[in-house]
């Protein structure tokens, strides 16, 4: 118990500074991380290609197992760990703001070494979210196609031209979305600055989970601008994802330092 209440106080004496943003802010976190990406681009290629194909196993898996009707909710809810798997991308823009020298050996150091287990933590959040939508989307499947979902055809004939399928669409589209948006508020800021401060996860998600409260309406642009870029990558078979990917985690790295006020002593 003391060493919990010691750690709160810690917290109360350390938690960053959360500055406002405008959509002017959104649109040169872009800019900035188009610049990233350009400046380094194998890196961000290699990151993007690793994620779609993560992304391209689980939909062979889904087929090859004849649970074609799963795919959907697998491949949307693979979008909840995008901003976790964009975490070498803010190391690598890290690096760049600092000029210091880019190589393997440091990046993957840095998230698998720096971030110790905080990064771990994350993770654990990251994947238990994907977990649950895995299982609301069973639950609706049960809920409108009984105990065995249809086939992926059959299932995309249902939403199109039924009022139950168009429901199930709906409904599932809703709750995804709402899910989704937690997961963006704790985990918007709460990598890049654990790379940058070496802050406890829980300060982390805090301080994540404020910047979207004081800046509402330019984070709800932010999210929405994410969930087009991984939309289009879904249509594009996830082919699109290894420019979306670095994109995004270079411009989040951007964005993180706009909305968080640098610590005491550190250059903006």
């Amino acid at each position: 118990m003391a060493d919990l209440a010691q750690g709160a106080v810690a917290r109360r004496t350390t938690m960053p500074q959360v500055n406002p943003i405008t959509y002017t802010d959104i649109v040169r976190s872009l800019r900035e991380g188009l610049r990233d990406f350009q400046q380094a681009p194998l890196y961000g290629l290699a990151f993007g290609l690793f994620y779609a194909a993560f992304g391209w196993f689980l939909i062979y898996l889904m087929i090859g197992l004849d649970f074609g009707s799963y795919v959907y909710p697998m491949v949307t809810g693979f979008a909840l760990v995008a901003l976790f798997a964009a975490a070498c991308l803010y190391e690598v823009s890290r690096r760049l703001e600092r000029t210091e020298p880019l190589s393997w050996s440091a990046i993957l150091g840095c998230v698998f070494g720096r971030g110790g287990k905080a990064v771990g933590t994350m993770a654990i959040v990251t994947t238990f979210s994907y977990i649950i939508w895995l299982d609301i989307a069973v639950a609706l499947y049960v809920m409108f196609f009984s105990m065995k979902p249809p086939r992926f055809d059959a299932l995309l004939e249902a939403i199109i031209i039924t009022p139950r399928g168009f429901v199930f669409f709906i409904v599932g589209n809703t709750i995804g979305a709402m899910l989704a948006l937690i997961v963006f508020s704790i985990m918007v800021v709460s990598l890049p600055i654990v790379f940058d401060r070496q802050v406890d996860f829980v300060t982390a998600m805090i301080v994540s989970v404020k910047s979207v409260l004081a800046n509402p309406r330019p984070m709800l642009l932010w999210c929405a601008i994410i969930g087009v870029f991984l939309g289009l990558s879904r249509a594009s078979v996830l082919v699109g994802l290894l420019v979306a990917l670095p994109l995004l985690g270079h411009a989040t790295w951007h964005l993180y330092r706009r909305v968080v006020a640098p610590a005491e002593g550190k250059p903006a």
